[in-house]
């Protein structure tokens, strides 16, 4: 079982490594197939159990809310083939993040997350370096031809690796896109670190594996990425520092202060935007995004309230996608934010429900890292505050592990009878009040 599930988190996190090894054919048939694996393996085992760890109280509220406006949609959808599609696909990663969550504890579930991502990682790693030594020419996807002048933005693997160590080229991996390497590198490096920390697996190799998922952030080239590490870090320090402070006083005017250092911060990115993104080596357009949200915006304007159907991604072959908007000669599948991906597809309804998802799975890992001190219980705050800041510039957090992981994370419950909070069961004891937060167990004290 617990197997299956680290290859459908492969899967869901390597998902364009099986578009570009077996096509979209291919690709569909495996989804459909682990899906249907999945169903067996979990439905009927849970009704002879007569339950799991999934039940009305911890159940992902705005995940389903979300989910029924997609599914709704599909009656006013300006693009039905689109819908019935994608809507298939985002059944499938729901369906899984609602399997991981009911059948795996906390410490399993981060087991399987970093069994996973290691996988991608390495074999992004051996890729590399194949094309690079061995092919020694570009490799696209399907081992197909390359035409005799092809745009670098279509190689599977551009070979690069070896050009130079921290310079020479973005590396793209097993994934085929260096943003999302980088963001996956970036967990995969977390999850190592935590997993040191708790004694969680050999040192040695959690260790190699997070060094390896360092260098190949910084030759992904990722300005996302290095902005959500800073991030994730900041929050990780203010996450320590508020375990420490036993007194409701003392939270109220650190949360306060926090508030304010954020709500500075985006006044200064928003003021000095041009030489922040010239710093990370970006243009104000943000590498051409603005000219893409323009014209989503413009769209998503003819059909403000309900939008004009579920579309995520965008169907490249569809006529309502098809030639609408060109990057590097490829259509553009993504409205490269999820907000206005969002807006575009389901209104201000589905804007309403996507920041009612985003709080929801904020707030239960928030309450999970600051109720438990173990590096662990730390994990899923961080994915949520990597999906977040990833959602600004890219359309991923709404698709398969993205959304996987958005539905995990919003059924964290910083609670001894959470699954995740199952994560620390032998590492403190402790007992859990909504009002006093995390207080110590008699025998701690």
């Amino acid at each position: 079982m617990e197997w299956h599930a680290t290859v459908v988190v492969f899967s869901a996190f390597a998902y364009s490594f099986w578009f570009n090894l077996i096509g979209a054919e291919g690709a569909g048939a495996l989804l459909i197939a682990l899906t249907l694996v999945t169903l067996t393996v979990w439905i009927p085992p849970r009704f002879r159990r007569r339950g799991g760890l999934l039940t009305a109280g911890t159940a992902p509220w705005a995940v389903f809310a979300y989910a029924g406006l997609a599914l709704l949609s599909a009656f006013w959808s300006h693009w039905p083939g689109v819908s019935a599609l994608t809507l298939l696909l985002f059944a499938s990663a729901t369906v899984h993040g609602l399997f991981l969550v009911d059948r795996f504890e906390g410490r399993e579930l981060i087991a399987i997350a970093g069994r996973a991502l290691r996988a991608v990682v390495i074999l992004s790693l051996v890729m590399e370096l194949w094309v690079a030594v061995v092919r020694r020419a570009p490799l696209m996807p399907n081992f197909a031809d390359a035409p005799s002048d092809p745009d670098p933005h279509w190689y599977w693997v551009r070979g690069n690796l070896l050009d130079g160590f921290l310079s020479g080229g973005r590396a793209q991996g097993a994934v085929g896109n260096a943003n999302l390497l980088g963001v996956l590198c970036l967990l995969t490096a977390l999850v190592c670190i935590v997993q040191l920390l708790a004694g969680q697996g050999s040192r040695l190799y959690l260790a190699a594996v997070a060094t390896v998922s360092v260098w190949l952030i910084i030759r992904t080239g990722s300005a996302t990425v290095l902005v959500a590490l800073v991030v994730v870090v900041a929050t990780a320090a203010f996450v320590i520092a508020f375990r420490s402070i036993r007194s409701r006083r003392g939270r109220a005017l650190m949360s306060a202060g926090l508030g304010a250092v954020a709500a500075l911060s985006v006044a200064l990115v928003i003021l000095f935007r041009e030489p922040l993104t010239h710093l990370l080596g970006r243009q104000g357009t943000f590498t051409g995004r603005v000219n893409i949200w323009e014209a989503v915006l413009e769209r998503a304007g003819q059909s403000p309230v309900i939008g004009h159907g579920f579309a995520t991604p965008w169907l490249p072959w569809d006529p309502a996608f098809d030639g609408w908007i060109v990057d590097h000669s490829i259509v553009v599948f993504q409205a490269h934010n999820m907000w206005l991906d969002v807006y575009l597809q389901l209104g201000a309804f589905g804007v309403f429900c996507l920041t009612a998802v985003a709080l929801q799975a904020l707030l239960k890992s928030w309450k999970l890292a600051v109720a438990v001190r173990s590096p662990v219980a730390l994990f899923p705050l961080m994915v949520v505050v990597v999906l977040l800041i990833q959602g600004m510039t890219e359309s991923t957090p709404l698709m398969l592990w993205g959304w996987l992981a958005f539905t995990t994370c919003a059924t964290t419950i910083g609670s001894p009878r959470g699954p995740y909070a199952r994560v620390i069961a032998k590492e403190e004891t402790f007992t859990y009040s909504a009002d006093a937060g995390r207080v110590p167990s008699p025998s701690t004290r």
